[in-house]
């Protein structure tokens, strides 16, 4: 009886062992847009995860990835089984500004650091555990603002989502714009899901100004550009950092040809000056991206995934030295380490999050590209 005893015992223990998590093991909460609108993000985004190191600081990596379908309910769902079931260390994701907002209050709620894959505000009592990888909005208006400036652009004409992206971009680069004596004369919105916005391009072709700005994301982009086109728009056209993407060029063909956007440094790798600092970790992040999945296939959001293990590959031996994985000290440990890790370079730029800016690159990161021959070029 008293040998049967342990056996029982015993293998309790081991069934404990194998559905418990090791302490060890850290663990990431992923929730990215792998269907629906925002799916040129999040796919390039989930290939860049696949290629995580298993192990990270020594410490074992686990990653939890989760579809939000592009839709903010879903994120939530997604970020509130990280922090009940998964007990996640820290949460990254999501991939497109509303599905980023959705995760915010309960990453702050349960006190988990959310590292961001999409630009986004949030309310004072969240930025606390919130650090955004993708450059501000405000730090990518300033190359689009001097390059028009350069041009002689003096009315600009603004096209964007109707959500938080387009509504920061308006008001972030209106701002600069204003401040350097160029009107934006008109503003027209369009939802991410429409599929088609000629009635916007119509007024804003009508109104004629001398550039348009076109505010966003992935596959998207290429619709609004190329209504502005089929109605006859002859003046200049941008576009920011979110069409930085073979899909502009791939859906836009022809009618993108000529027209400059915005990017982070990872997207245009070979063409960056020798002393541009980004160089080498952008060159990394190509290599292990393009060896993986093929040439050409490198874009910006694949670059900000890459950028989120640099991150934890700095932070984590310092949050270890004080706490566990898997417990609320090593979250805090962890948000700490993240705000305090001073001057980082990433294959994106050079950041430098401190307690009052969890955005943290400078003027300096944006890179201003031209589409000539349905591929992007380096504006010298």
């Amino acid at each position: 009886m008293k040998l049967f005893r342990f056996k029982t015992l015993a293998a309790a223990a081991a069934a404990a062992l194998l559905t418990v998590p090791a302490l060890a093991d850290v663990n990431v909460g992923v929730t990215i847009s792998l269907t629906g609108p925002g799916s040129g993000l999040g796919i390039p985004e989930g290939k860049a995860f696949k290629l995580w190191p298993s192990t990270i600081a020594g410490e074992k990596i686990n990653l939890i990835i989760l579809d939000d379908a592009t839709d903010p309910g879903k994120a939530v769902v997604n970020a509130r089984r990280f922090v009940t079931e998964d007990k996640v260390d820290v949460i990254v994701g999501g991939s497109v500004t509303p599905t980023t907002a959705a995760v915010a209050p309960i990453a702050a709620e349960s006190k988990t650091t959310q590292i961001t894959l999409a630009p986004v505000g949030v309310p004072a009592d969240q930025v606390h555990w919130v650090f955004r990888l993708p450059q501000s909005f405000a730090v990518m208006a300033f190359p689009l603002v001097e390059h028009m400036k350069k041009h002689g652009v003096k009315t600009v004409g603004f096209f964007g989502y109707t959500d938080g992206y387009g509504e920061s971009w308006l008001k972030d680069f209106g701002a600069q714009a204003e401040q350097a004596g160029i009107k934006v004369v008109l503003s027209e919105r369009f939802a991410r899901s429409d599929t088609s916005a000629t009635p916007q391009a119509l007024k804003l072709v009508a109104a004629n100004p001398d550039a348009i700005l076109i505010a966003a994301s992935g596959s998207a982009a290429a619709m609004p550009h190329k209504a502005l086109i089929e109605r006859g728009y002859k003046g200049k056209i941008y576009q920011t950092h979110g069409a930085a993407t073979p899909d502009l060029v791939r859906i836009g063909g022809k009618d993108v040809d000529g027209s400059y956007l915005v990017s982070g440094p990872a997207v245009m790798a070979e063409q960056l000056p020798d002393s541009h600092p980004s160089k080498k970790a952008a060159t990394d992040f190509v290599t292990t991206f393009e060896k993986a999945y093929g040439p050409g296939t490198r874009n910006q959001f694949a670059g900000h995934a890459y950028d989120a293990h640099i991150v934890l590959a700095k932070a984590l031996p310092v949050a270890l030295k004080k706490a566990k994985p898997g417990t609320p000290e090593f979250r805090a440990a962890l948000r700490d380490a993240i705000e305090g890790m001073g001057r980082t370079v990433l294959a994106h730029g050079v950041i430098n999050w401190t307690a009052s800016d969890h955005g943290g690159y400078t003027n300096e990161t944006g890179v201003m590209l031209k589409v000539v021959n349905g591929k992007f070029e380096v504006e010298k």
